[in-house]
């Protein structure tokens, strides 16, 4: 598999040590403690709290000539075990220069002192009053002689890079501040911003805190670590809970908890290669104004060299990243439904259309079209009547699909009509000269254009329009007919892939049939539904079995769906390579498929994405409810004549 840092993670730490006021000796001490600690798993990168070395609380003593040539031993000192441990320690101490005296953050590596970061914004409010003994770092650039080094870099215009790590730094309050350095450092490409902290504990603080961190990471699409002061700073007047967290892209993805008594220490492994590819993606932290440009044009990256990565990748890997996460559940997928419903309501209404037509087949894509369809009917008013469900058994239906269609368009209470397609097909196969046992491409997609013929022309008999039933999955994967179920008037299910449907649909049947079964017991009808969501997936348009029993099931030609889905996400979303898409795969499907079986699914996603383009480039409208959508108009834009041999080659295939 190779290390963590070949696919482009970075392991990072937030260490909280305990500290004693004004011993830097017992401070640098603990502090060599953690950094071990952090090297023997191999963090690139460990920030520690705001001025760790002689703790936050010295008060006047700052003002002392003793305290601070004590902690400048002390940081040449952890400066000199970072040779031996193989980290990037960053800790806060108090740096005098000329005459002034600056809150700093120092970065260490290799054994020396990498750069000197001071504080920008200095708090001087309520229980703060930082301007009694710092300055300002603000603007600040040059090289001061520190820690027995001389030119060692001085100001807030450095970003460092470690390997995969590139980093900028900034001090507690910065953070707080309408337009925090990061966000520069940042647009100068950092991807990873350190924050050293001494931010006490209020009742509710934590929180507010908590919501900042994420959200300067979301606006930065950075990585964010964070370590904040803790037991052993005074407590005359404040509390300090030794809060530290990692943040990733708006996403809190590591913390500890607060108020412990002895030094302690978070990890998480960051993706830089996804930051890197989202900004790409969004561009917009490059767009900048002259002066902003000027800004950004004295930011210098110092290279600190190439950390050891980890041979493991610590960090969860989702099997199914478009399933909601358990908290929050019920609120996210009502808002996806609410979104599909609400998508369709305004077109009905826009195009004043009197009726929606929908192709029911007892599978999961058009249940949860049918379902939208009556939540959107429902919350505008219009009578359940003008919904016309037609069911169109052919060559492959089975009894048990066609018999849960049935049903569960008589549980709403919509208009349902069966026009079977067998006689049509037949017919249609004599005048084209097709052989009636041929059982090829041309027999399966003529059953798929019919019906989709008949819903189009009963849509126009009745003004009305019909609705899609094809998810993001399929239309990733091309599997559906071109100008048969490829085509409709307005797709509901577009942008949502299979793995979501089901848990859709579950959700539905769990929460809303009570509301929504109006000639069955809701119990019933909920069973129906679940025996659709149990139905293997298939398009039947094979004979069935001996048994009546469905023989054509989609996985088994095209690989599992969770497996596509996860595929898609990582491709699309995320920019992954291939061969970092089947390295992120074989961790979230450990146990369950070997890296073989997924290579060859991922071989078979790439090519059936490239070569099925066409079909895309005029997929009909449909409302995005997700991060990922294949919308030519708006999301993905591909030439149909692309080739994967790029792709398939950094497969391995």
């Amino acid at each position: 598999m190779g290390n963590i840092g070949d696919f482009g993670y970075v392991r990072v730490a937030a260490a909280v040590p305990e500290v004693r006021i004004g011993d830097c000796g017992e401070n640098a001490g603990n502090i060599i403690r953690l950094i071990r600690e952090a090297a023997g798993k191999k963090a690139a990168v460990t920030v520690f709290p705001e001025l760790s070395v002689t703790g936050y609380t010295c008060g006047d003593l700052f003002m002392q000539a003793s305290l601070l040539e004590s902690a400048e031993r002390a940081v040449e000192a952890i400066a000199g075990c970072t040779g031996e441990y193989r980290t990037c320690a960053i800790v806060g101490v108090p740096v005098p220069y000329g005459d002034r005296l600056f809150n700093c953050a120092a970065v260490l590596a290799d054994g020396k002192i990498a750069g000197l970061i001071p504080k920008t914004h200095l708090p001087n409010y309520g229980e703060f009053y930082e301007k009694r003994w710092f300055s300002s770092g603000k603007d600040t650039d040059t090289h001061i002689r520190y820690g027995g080094q001389d030119m060692v870099p001085f100001g807030t215009n450095n970003i460092f890079r470690y390997g995969n790590a590139c980093f900028g730094v900034e001090i507690c309050e910065d953070l707080w501040a309408p337009l925090p350095p990061s966000t520069f450092l940042c647009m100068a490409g950092a991807t990873i911003v350190a924050n050293l902290s001494a931010s006490n504990e209020l009742a509710g603080k934590h929180e507010y805190r908590t919501q900042l961190i994420s959200q300067q990471s979301g606006r930065c699409m950075a990585g964010y670590v964070y370590s904040s002061a803790g037991y052993g700073e005074s407590t005359s007047d404040l509390v300090f809970a030794g809060d530290a967290m990692v943040a990733e892209n708006g996403r809190i993805v590591s913390s500890c908890g607060r108020f412990e008594r002895e030094g302690h220490i978070i990890f998480a492994d960051l993706d830089t290669g996804m930051l890197s590819a989202t900004r790409r993606k969004c561009g917009y932290l490059s767009d900048n104004d002259s002066c902003t440009v000027q800004k950004l044009s004295s930011i210098r990256t110092i290279d600190l060299g190439t950390p050891e990565y980890p041979a493991e990748l610590s960090r969860e890997i989702r099997p199914h990243p478009f399933i909601p996460e358990e908290e929050g559940m019920d609120r996210r997928m009502d808002e996806i439904i609410s979104i599909q419903a609400q998508g369709l309501a305004s077109r009905i209404e826009r195009i004043n259309a009197k009726s929606a037509v929908i192709g029911i087949s007892g599978g999961l894509d058009s249940t949860l079209a049918l379902l939208v369809t009556v939540l959107a009917f429902d919350s505008s008013g219009r009578d359940r009547k003008d919904i016309t469900g037609i069911t169109m058994p052919g060559l492959g239906t089975t009894g048990r699909t066609r018999t849960n269609a049935s049903k569960l368009m008589d549980a709403l209470g919509i208009t349902a009509l069966e026009v079977p397609i067998r006689a049509a097909m037949k017919q249609h196969f004599a005048d084209i000269g097709m052989d009636e046992g041929e059982r090829g491409t041309a027999y399966e997609n003529a059953q798929a254009r019919e019906r989709t013929q008949i819903l189009m022309d009963i849509a126009n008999m009745n003004g009305g329009i019909v609705v899609g039933t094809g998810d993001l999955s399929e239309t990733a994967l091309g599997w559906c007919t071109y100008n048969g179920d490829h085509i409709s008037m307005y797709n509901v299910n577009g942008s949502i892939p299979k793995t979501l449907v089901i848990h859709l649909v579950k959700w539905i049947a769990d929460r809303k049939i009570s509301a929504l079964s109006v000639n069955m017991d809701p119990g019933h009808a909920r069973k129906i539904i679940y025996d659709i969501i149990d139905t293997p997936i298939s398009p039947e348009l094979l004979p069935s079995g001996s048994n009546g029993e469905i023989t054509q099931k989609t996985e088994d030609l095209i690989g599992p769906y969770e497996l596509h889905d996860f595929f898609l996400y990582h491709f699309i979303r995320l920019g992954e390579t291939p061969r970092k898409i089947l390295y992120t795969a074989e961790i979230a499907f450990s146990g369950k498929y070997d890296k073989d079986y997924i290579r060859k699914w991922l071989g078979v996603f790439i090519k059936r994405f490239f070569s099925q383009q066409f079909k895309r480039n005029c997929m009909p409208d449909s409302p995005k409810a997700g991060t990922v959508a294949l919308s030519p108009r708006g999301d993905w834009r591909m030439p149909s004549e692309a080739m994967p041999d790029e792709w398939i080659d950094d497969l391995g295939q």
